[in-house]
């Protein structure tokens, strides 16, 4: 079985700045790590290669600072890896990177399987997934909790639908995505990063490698979204300052939450 995972390297902190002018963030010098939810994608990648046999590429889109997020899968257990970069891919929405990501593995071959992460904590929008297997005419399943079968012909998955659980068969080739706590994510190995030595090798390909080159399907010329403006909030909070021993300063912030009716 060929299995495809699609990973991605996001900030791994909150305080991040976003460019006024195009509306991204801006990554550069920033502390990423790999999306969270993409480990549930290659923990059930690797269960499946070791039930089913095969192998595991991962595919990632972003700067090439992202072979980091490539280089821990591989130390997970992933076969090969593949990055898309490119300065035209830059300031996607989730339709152009859809639409990038599925060229990518068009590029890339034949796969049984193509697995993602529900969403990334960077965008939350849970849409590139089914939007990528649109974009290459599979079938797929979204909020896959558990994988009651697996044989060579496809998959039988349970569906977390919010309101009830649902239960589907999907013949190969296919697109699933999972929800966290599908399986334990293992942890890199020591071991296997010896093995396999300090850089492995990671093709990358750019848009003159895509079988579609119109630069106008990709990146801020390909996204239907634009961002016009992005402010930050204003407060609403009423700033007071009280001088006093404690009994002042208890009789004044009763006296505020009364007024505000946080009190009878």
């Amino acid at each position: 079985m060929k299995i495809l995972v699609c990973i991605k390297q996001v900030p791994g902190t909150s305080n991040v700045e976003v460019d006024p002018e195009t509306g991204v963030l801006i990554r550069d010098g920033v502390e990423s790590k790999l999306n969270p939810y993409d480990l549930f994608g290659l923990e059930t990648a690797f269960r499946l290669k070791e039930q089913l046999g095969g192998t595991i590429t991962t595919l990632s889109m972003g700067p090439m600072q992202s072979k980091e997020v490539l280089f821990e899968s591989f130390y997970m257990g992933a076969d090969e890896g593949c990055l898309l970069s490119d300065r035209k891919f830059g300031g996607a929405d989730v339709v152009a990177t859809s639409y990038t990501l599925a060229q990518g593995a068009k590029r890339l071959g034949d796969f049984d399987l193509i697995i993602c992460g529900k969403q990334t904590t960077d965008g939350d929008t849970a849409q590139v997934g089914p939007e990528m297997a649109e974009f290459l005419g599979i079938p797929h399943v979204t909020n896959v909790i558990k994988i009651l079968m697996a044989d060579e012909k496809g998959l039988t998955l349970q569906m977390n639908m919010e309101e009830s659980l649902e239960i589907q068969r999907v013949p190969y080739p296919c697109l699933i995505t999972v929800d966290k706590d599908i399986y334990t994510p293992r942890l890199p190995s020591y071991k296997r990063k010896l093995e396999i030595s300090e850089n492995p090798e990671i093709k990358v390909l750019t848009l003159k490698d895509m079988y579609d080159t119109d630069e106008k399907k990709y990146g801020l010329s390909g996204s239907p979204t634009q961002v016009e403006r992005i402010f930050p909030p204003e407060s609403n909070v009423e700033k007071t300052s009280f001088e006093g021993d404690g009994t002042v300063l208890a009789t004044a912030l009763h006296g505020i939450l009364t007024e505000k009716k946080y009190l009878d």
